[in-house]
Formats: structure tokens, sequence, C-alpha cells
């Protein structure tokens, strides 16, 4: 099957919950500085969900350029990752309006958690599908970042619960930060992919 119709389906739903979450934005009740100073929480949950959903979108762009078709576990698994995704507005909201409580910011976690599982969960089956001699597979190498995250954001899930919520709140952001490091893996793949064939060197007969 032709991926294209994944493709758009994907950034369609990506556009919305960034959609949803920047309508849970609410204009403060009051006209001055201190009034704005109010909303701090909200605007701050919104930043870090928004960082995290153009990471996803980036890399999932990424990683549909290096790959040619999908089938039906591909699309499956699509679907999985755009379900826990599209909870980031419920969940940031409710980080943002309670203040960064303790169990607001253990739901963000499993939020987040369940969402690299089912990145991870996409990418085996667009490997399983290529293989693992595939662009797509050469490119994703070890996948040092891809198997940190989960245990960065297990982690934070974890001090959240014991009531260190700023600890774990600041394991999402450093795991966010994380990935806001250019990643080239995809890019080159796809770079040595397009190259041309070098040419054959005169002989000199």
């Amino acid at each position: 099957m032709e991926k294209n119709r994944l493709e758009a389906f994907s950034d369609g739903v990506l556009a919305i919950v960034i959609t949803i979450m920047v309508l849970e934005l609410r204009v403060p009740h009051g006209a001055d500085l201190p009034a704005l100073l109010e909303v701090w929480p909200v605007f701050t949950s919104y930043v870090l969900s928004f960082v995290y959903v153009g990471i996803y979108w980036n890399n999932h762009h990424h990683m549909m350029q290096a790959v040619r078709h999908v089938n039906g576990a591909v699309l499956w698994s699509n679907l999985h990752l755009l379900f826990w995704l599209s909870l980031l507005p419920f969940a940031t909201r409710w980080v943002g309006e309670t203040h960064f409580a303790r169990w607001p910011i253990f739901l963000y976690g499993i939020d987040l958690l369940l969402c690299a599982l089912a990145y991870y969960v996409l990418q085996s089956a667009l490997v399983r599908l290529h293989g693992r001699q595939s662009l797509l597979a050469r490119a994703i190498g070890r996948d040092l970042k891809g198997k940190l995250s989960p245990v960065c954001y297990a982690a934070g899930i974890i001090l959240a619960a014991a009531g260190l919520r700023r600890t774990g709140l600041l394991l999402f952001i450093a795991v966010a930060l994380l990935w806001l490091i250019p990643d080239r893996r995809m890019e080159r793949a796809l770079d040595d992919r397009e190259a041309p064939p070098p040419r054959d060197t005169p002989t000199g007969r």
C-alpha cells in the first residue's frame, strides 16, 4: 500500500492536537502583568507539549521518507501512536490548571511513556516490513536516544508518584531537550540514497 494517505492523515491529526492545545489557553481576567503571571503554568505546559508534538511530527516525517510503502500492521501501529498523542491536550490542561500537581504530572508522564512505546511499535513494524537491511533499519542504528527516553519517562513517573513532582517534570523536560538536538541519522541515510553513483574513472585508453 502507498504511504501518502497515512502521512496526510497523521499530519492532520497532529495539527488538530496542536490546535486543541492552543485553544485551551485562556485570556487572563485582569489587564496587568500580575494577571498574566497567573496563567504561566498553563502556558508552560502548552509549550512543553507543543515541543513534544513537534518532535514526534519531525521524526515521523523523516521515518516515513525512509520507507517505500506500508501494510495493515503499520496502519494500526500508526493509529496506536496517534491515539496516545491525541490525549496530550487533556494531560496538558490538567497539568497546567493544577499548577503542576503530583498526579497530573504522573498522568502526563504515563502518556509520554505510552507515546514513546507506540512510536517504537510503529518503527518496528516498518522495519519488519522493509527488512533489517533496509534504509530505515540502517538509519535507526542502535537508537540510543530512543532507548533512553522511555527509561527517563519511567523514572519521572516514579518520582512524581513518590511526591518528587518537580524532579519528575525536569526529567520530562530533559528528554524534550535531548530530542531537540538535531538527529541527522535519517537525513544522512536519505542523502546517501539520493546521491548519484560514482562515475567510472577514465582509463586513458
